[in-house]
């Protein structure tokens, strides 16, 4: 996949808007700093993480269980 203008109608706007300025000083205010955001970002990947450990721990939990009630069923089986 190739950056660029692929056709006429791209290279039109390409040229249409290549000398285009924004001026974007008045966001640099209400920008959030960079490292709060880091930390953020950092707490939601931790709590990923943890929700992740949980689901797993869980899921091997149950599996046990239903392993342990198949057996003790067979038992039953065998036994009646």
């Amino acid at each position: 996949m190739s950056v660029g203008a692929q056709d006429r109608i791209d290279r039109l706007l390409v040229k249409k808007y290549a000398k285009e300025q924004v001026d974007n000083h008045d966001l640099v205010n209400s920008m959030v700093s960079p490292e709060k955001m880091m930390e953020a970002m950092n707490d939601y990947a931790e709590v990923h993480r943890n929700i992740m450990f949980i689901s797993n721990r869980i899921s091997n939990i149950c599996s046990c269980i239903n392993a342990k009630a198949r057996y003790n069923q067979n038992l039953q089986a065998r036994a009646s």
